[in-house]
C-alpha cells in the first residue's frame, strides 16, 4: 500500500467535515477529485475506509486506524515543516561563541541578555577561547562565532569588525607612576604586572608594548577575576593594563589613577569570526550589531 501525506490529509479532513464537499473546500479541491482520491486509497487497502450512507460520514474500522495514524503523523510534519520555515528565515538556530578575549565577559553578557530576548529560540552557549583554538574549532562547525582582536586569512571565514579600543594602564592613586601623563614600556620594567590568566601572545599589553620594546616586568602574576585585579591594584599590590570597558567605573575612582599607553595611546580593535555561510542570517547579524553598540555604552558609561 503506498501511503502519501495528502492520504491522511484527506481522512482527517473529511472526518472532521463529516463529508465530501466541506472536506474538499478545506483541501481546496473539487469535490470530484477527492472522490477519485478516496476510491483510489480505498482500491490500495483493499477495505473500505468509509460507512457510505452515514450522515455525517463516518470512518469503517480499517479508516479509524488510518485516522490515528494521521493524528500522530501530521501534527509532527506540520512542526517539522515550521521548523524548516524559521531556519530558513533565521528565527531559530544554533549560536556557541568562543572568547579570545578574556576581559569581553564584561560586556559579552548584556548583549546576549538583549539578544535572548529578541531571538529566545536561538540556543546560545560560550566557550571561553582560551581553553582550545577557537577559530579551528570555527572551521570545523564546532562553534558558530568567534570573538578575536587578531583577524586571520581563512577560507570560509570572514572578520567583521566589532569595535576599536585603548588598552589602559591601571595603578593605585599612591603609585609612583600616578604622576606622569602617559606610560611607556620602560616604565613597566620594574613593576609587578598583574593579567588575567591568559598566554602572553593574547594580552595587549605583552604583545603590543612591553615585546616590541624589549621590556619584561619584574614579576607577573595572574588572577582569573577583573574584580579582583582591581582590588589588588587599589591596595597597591602591583599594575595592570586593561581594556578601556573594563577600567570605566575606577577612572573617577580617587583609589585609581588610569593612564594611556605611550603619548598617543595604543588602539586595538575586536572583530566577530563567522562562517561566511552564517553571516547573512538574521539572528547572526543582529548579535553582531548588539556586540558593536554594547561596548560603545559600557565607554560612555551609560547605566543598563
Amino acid at each position: 500500500m503506498h501511503l502519501e501525506f495528502r492520504h491522511l490529509r484527506t481522512i482527517k479532513a473529511i472526518h472532521d467535515c463529516g463529508g465530501l464537499s466541506a472536506a474538499a473546500n478545506r483541501l481546496n479541491i473539487t469535490q470530484s477529485a477527492l472522490s477519485h482520491q478516496v476510491k483510489g486509497l480505498e482500491d490500495q487497502a483493499g477495505l473500505e475506509l468509509f460507512v457510505r450512507r452515514s450522515k455525517p460520514m463516518k470512518l469503517s474500522p480499517a479508516g479509524i486506524r488510518l485516522l490515528r495514524l494521521a493524528e500522530r503523523v501530521l501534527p509532527e510534519i506540520e512542526a517539522l515543516q515550521e521548523e524548516f520555515r524559521s531556519l530558513k528565515s533565521g528565527k531559530i538556530g544554533r549560536l556557541h561563541i568562543a572568547i579570545e578575549c578574556h576581559a569581553c565577559f564584561e560586556w559579552l553578557f548584556p548583549v546576549l541578555e538583549e539578544f535572548r530576548r529578541a531571538w529566545p529560540e536561538i540556543d546560545v552557549d560560550i566557550r571561553p577561547g582560551l581553553q582550545f583554538q577557537a577559530l579551528p574549532a570555527l572551521e570545523r562547525e564546532e562553534v558558530d562565532l568567534v570573538v578575536s582582536s587578531d583577524p586571520e586569512s581563512l577560507p570560509g571565514v570572514e572578520f567583521q569588525p566589532l569595535f576599536d579600543y585603548e588598552p589602559v594602564f591601571v595603578a593605585s592613586s599612591q603609585h609612583p607612576l600616578a604622576k606622569k601623563d602617559f606610560i611607556e614600556a620602560e616604565d613597566l620594567r620594574d613593576e609587578l604586572l598583574i593579567t588575567y590568566p591568559v598566554e602572553r601572545p593574547r594580552l595587549d599589553v605583552f604583545s603590543q608594548f612591553l615585546r616590541p620594546a624589549g621590556v619584561e616586568p619584574r614579576a607577573v602574576r595572574q588572577v582569573e577575576l577583573t574584580a579582583v585585579i582591581l582590588l589588588l591594584v587599589a591596595s597597591n599590590r602591583g599594575v595592570a593594563v586593561l581594556p578601556d570597558w573594563v577600567v570605566r567605573e575606577v577612572r573617577y575612582n580617587s583609589d585609581y589613577v588610569t593612564r594611556p599607553l605611550t603619548q598617543g595611546g595604543l588602539t586595538r580593535r575586536l572583530y566577530a569570526a563567522v562562517r561566511t555561510t552564517d553571516a547573512a542570517k538574521p539572528f547572526m547579524a543582529n548579535v553582531i550589531r548588539l556586540m558593536r553598540t554594547e561596548p560603545v555604552k559600557l565607554q560612555r558609561g551609560d547605566k543598563p
